[in-house]
């Protein structure tokens, strides 16, 4: 019976290939296994994009497999379980045949993830490492030059506006709003309204050759957005 393979979970950072980690380009240059989910048969994954220079450098690339499941971005428990379900005893008949995998994903592999789903099924029965990767917020903070958070200060990351709001603006300094392109505008104003507010600032497509920063809330709020909060003690 062949030796087991291992899996690692890769966190790809927010878009420049250059922010890729050196144990991250390490283990992509060798492993024989890449997964990478995308949203619809249609898109090209964002994380694979950031890995490919490095990925298509290698002298054996017409060997690597590349295995593109569909994540699809539904809101359903029953059916996304079941996606996961599936991608997680995929990964296993590689690991099973002694290869070892890795998942890349956007950002960091702990922060709103979908790596995490695969995590949490595989592990105790197979070796795995996780490589965390740099996250949009600190990228967010890198562009405009400026610190995230000092001292005492409390940082809430969100994935967006809803009901705990307010819980979230009395107890934060600043807020990371990773999913603005599901902001309520109502809710935004309720922000930009609050005495505590002292700056807004979103980027999209941080770090990648069309990243732009801009003053408040994004009106248009392209999938690759997040918003920064500041607020008075």
């Amino acid at each position: 019976m062949a030796e087991r393979g291992k899996l690692y979970g890769i966190g790809v950072g927010p878009g420049d290939t250059e922010l890729l980690t050196l144990k991250a380009v390490r283990i992509l240059e060798s492993v024989p296994v890449v997964f990478s989910p995308k949203s619809s048969k249609e898109k090209e994954s964002i994380a694979l994009s950031i890995v490919k220079p490095v990925i298509e450098g290698r002298d054996d690339y017409k060997k690597l497999m590349l295995v593109e499941p569909i994540f699809p971005m539904i809101e359903d428990k029953e059916e996304l379980e079941k996606v996961w379900t599936s991608a997680s005893e995929m990964i296993a008949q590689y690991l099973d045949s002694g290869r070892d995998v890795a998942f890349i994903t956007l950002g960091d592999t702990s922060i709103f993830s979908t790596y995490s789903y695969v995590q949490k099924r595989l592990k105790g029965r197979y070796e795995i490492e996780t490589i965390p990767g740099i996250t949009s917020f600190t990228a967010c903070a890198a562009a405009r030059n400026e610190a995230l958070v000092e001292q005492n200060d409390i940082l809430s990351v969100v994935p967006k506006i809803d009901d705990r709001l307010n819980d979230v603006m009395e107890y934060s300094n600043a807020i990371a709003l990773m999913k603005a392109s599901r902001n309520m505008r109502k809710l935004e104003l309720k922000i930009e309204n609050n005495k505590r507010t002292t700056d807004i600032y979103s980027v999209q497509n941080c770090t990648r050759e069309n990243e732009k920063i801009i003053d408040g809330f994004s009106k248009d709020k392209p999938y690759l957005t997040t918003t920064i909060i500041k607020l008075d003690d």
